[in-house]
């Protein structure tokens, strides 16, 4: 073997400058090809819009009550409401992470945001239960996913080594809901009545969906690499779209990624948890997640019941925990960077 390559070597084509021989040996050793701006960049717009699942739960609460008034319903079939929003909040992400990890990052984003615009729209000009019920579930299945994708595109961009303070920083956005979403709900819902409500949150989140199809780039590594393959159609940015009217030569690496139609299968996730310590943690994440999601769905309805709170006061009894939120999630992803630093061999 070692003869037939000695004596094939000197009939190979000495490369060109043209032929991108160092990207090629560099791809292999570099993570990712962002920039540290550009990682800062992508990590404020998934953050932004991580930020909507939570908040479309919290800015909800405040206002449960005049709903029920409003809706003559009791307020039992409006918590059934919130139940709804919880199941298919559970059971989405397992749908639209498994996609976005094949078919990218930004179509898929910009689908769920268009799903979720819609389904505010609908809530805003609703007046009837049968109607919020069934725009609840859609709202949740437009804005849950975006939680498990931003962790997707932290894992495009950000190596094992450096990961923990960028999956902190994008858990801050999601983390801010819980305390900005009551205060917001209570304060519509008092001032201008619950149907702005979703006006707000139509308004709001139109813009980031402005926002992602202007400015957030594809970093699937099933699209993109490692960053160094340009994207192509709805996975480029509008920039890259400007751009696109340069000649472009096919890299060895993007012709080695095949786009196919993909169907997601939720039921991968639970491959997961083979592993004895991602049963625990899921256990002990999801016990935490449905005694504090019980205590804070029925929180604003019994302090304004008992105790006479307008809506606004309502809200303003869930600061504590969101600012409690925002303070670890922050904190706690500087440490965990600099221990995943010291056990894991860096990678640029």
């Amino acid at each position: 073997m070692q003869e037939r390559i000695q004596t094939d070597a000197p009939t190979t084509v000495a490369p060109t400058p043209d032929v991108a021989v160092v990207n090629e040996d560099s791809s292999a050793t570099v993570y990712s090809n962002f920039t540290k701006a550009q990682k800062k960049r992508i990590v404020c717009l998934v953050a932004f819009a991580g930020m909507f699942s939570p908040l479309s739960s919290f800015i909800y609460y405040p206002a449960i009550k005049p709903i029920a008034q409003d809706l003559g319903v009791t307020i039992q079939l409006i918590n059934l409401t919130v139940t709804s929003y919880m199941i298919v909040s559970g059971v989405t992400p397992a749908i639209v992470g498994d996609l976005a990890d094949k078919v990218g990052r930004r179509p898929v984003y910009i689908v769920t945001f268009l799903i979720y615009v819609a389904a505010n729209l609908g809530l805003a000009v609703q007046r009837s239960y049968p109607a919020l019920l069934v725009l609840r579930m859609v709202q949740s299945a437009g804005s849950s996913g975006t939680i498990s994708i931003a962790y997707g595109v932290v894992a495009d961009i950000a190596s094992p080594a450096e990961r923990g303070s960028y999956v902190g920083a994008v858990l801050c956005g999601p983390n801010v809901a819980p305390s900005l979403g009551p205060v917001l709900g209570g304060g519509l819902a008092e001032r201008a009545g619950w149907p702005w409500i979703f006006w707000f949150l139509t308004m709001i989140s139109g813009f980031c969906l402005a926002v992602l199809v202007v400015f957030l780039p594809e970093t699937s590594r099933a699209v993109v690499g490692n960053g160094s393959v340009p994207a192509k159609g709805i996975n480029m940015t509008l920039g890259s779209i400007l751009r696109s009217q340069r000649p472009y030569t096919p890299t060895r690496e993007e012709s080695q990624l095949k786009r196919q139609i993909y169907f997601p299968n939720p039921l991968k996730c639970l491959l997961l948890l083979r592993e004895k310590d991602t049963v625990l943690i899921v256990s002990i994440n999801g016990i935490f997640y449905m005694t504090y999601s019980c205590i804070q769905a029925s929180l604003s309805s019994l302090f304004i019941e008992l105790y006479g709170f307008s809506e606004l006061k309502a809200g303003l009894i869930y600061l504590p925990f969101g600012f409690g939120c925002v303070v670890a999630s922050y904190t706690f992803g500087m440490p965990l960077s600099l221990h995943l630093g010291v056990s894991l061999k860096p990678q640029r």
